[in-house]
């Protein structure tokens, strides 16, 4: 609608068209960028998807295991696991310690189980403690331990549950 053109300007040059330049006389528009590079393109080129690790239901793994991804169990696992995210599947076993940042139990977990955000579906059998932000436990799920909420537990305060609960079975005896 306004223009700085020499159009409207008295005595100005009609013969050529008009386009705004920057100073110096280039031209204000900057040159256009190459395909893929506009504001949010490419970032999930940057940031591919990565599909979850699946240990299948014939394998069997003793030692650890330790990822900052995803990892869906349907094996057995003698050892403990560190992920991100944590699916135990319904055939699958695991003995030893888990810790993510997100677990799902649908099989068998023997060891403590420590996780940000811990459900255990109705076909879960934990037999050991679980250290969580927040848990849910579906009707039917097995479950033998004790239960301890934490802001952070993942960290290394999570270790003051085993002295309580060998307390409280001292306790018992």
């Amino acid at each position: 609608m306004f223009s700085k053109s020499k159009l409207n300007q008295p005595g100005g040059d009609a013969d050529k068209p008009a386009t705004p330049t920057a100073p110096g006389g280039a031209p204000a528009t900057p040159p256009s960028k190459p395909a893929g590079l506009e504001l949010g393109a490419g970032s999930q080129a940057m940031k591919p998807k990565v599909a979850p690790s699946t240990l299948s239901s014939d394998l069997i793994i003793k030692g650890d295991i330790k990822t900052s991804g995803d990892i869906q169990i349907e094996g057995e696992v003698e050892g403990n696991i560190h992920a991100h995210l944590l699916t135990v599947g319904e055939g699958a076993t695991v003995r030893g310690e888990v810790v993510a940042d997100d677990i799902v139990v649908n099989g068998r977990v023997v060891g403590r189980v420590r996780g940000l955000k811990v459900r255990l579906t109705s076909t879960a059998r934990v037999e050991g403690d679980i250290i969580h932000k927040t848990i849910a436990i579906e009707s039917g799920a097995h479950f033998e331990g004790a239960v301890q909420r934490q802001d952070d537990p993942l960290g290394s305060g999570s270790k003051a549950i085993s002295a309580a609960a060998k307390a409280a079975d001292g306790a018992k005896s």
